[in-house]
């Protein structure tokens, strides 16, 4: 295996642009080739097999969508209220519009984790970590709500985002804004 760590990473990174564009069948060493700009054949010296580039991108992908930690401290520096609720999932979203390509990426990556086993082990591990993580953030920050509130939170922006992002015509007609802020009105307690 090939140890130059840039080259990697660009290989890796590709791939999550592959899997945006093409899908999961669409992720073959010959497309991240052509995808990074580099030769035939780089990928196969990098990657083990195709398991080993899903796991890979699978790792990588919550690396690229993780917000600024300083953009973070900027955002909570304010008081907790349902209002500033409200900003954050406003912010949230325009990241994974920013970052579409990653977002898909996952999508993509979900719907093959449950083909591959070591995929959905590497996705389980990273997911349930960021969700942790962002729970104890939640809770120490002040934030309303509990820890199901929070979850409740997590699981309908999810679906949100899925909506928006995947079949963008079925809620045109909403602001996507409004929409937010009526999720989380309607979850997070005012107090």
């Amino acid at each position: 295996m090939a140890r130059n760590p840039e080259r990697r990473l660009a290989l890796v990174d590709a791939a999550i642009e592959v899997l945006a564009l093409e899908g999961a069948r669409g992720l073959t060493f010959r497309a991240v080739d052509s995808r990074a700009g580099v030769p035939a054949g780089t990928a196969s010296n990098y990657f083990a097999n195709r398991d080993d580039l899903f796991t890979q991108a699978g790792a990588r992908i919550h690396v690229r969508m993780t917000p600024d930690p300083v953009q973070v401290d900027e955002a909570m520096a304010t008081q907790p209220t349902r209002e500033l609720y409200v900003e954050l999932m406003r912010w949230l979203v325009r990241r994974m519009a920013t970052e579409r390509t990653g977002y898909l990426a996952m999508l993509e990556l979900r719907l093959e984790a449950t083909r591959r086993p070591t995929l959905q082990a590497e996705l389980n591990r990273a997911v349930r970590a960021v969700l942790e993580e962002n729970r104890r953030s939640h809770l120490e920050s002040g934030l309303p709500g509990d820890t199901d509130t929070f979850l409740a939170l997590y699981l309908a922006m999810t679906g949100l985002m899925l909506e928006h992002f995947t079949l963008p015509d079925v809620l045109a007609d909403r602001d996507l804004d409004e929409l937010v802020e009526a999720v989380v009105t309607r979850i997070i307690p005012e107090r």
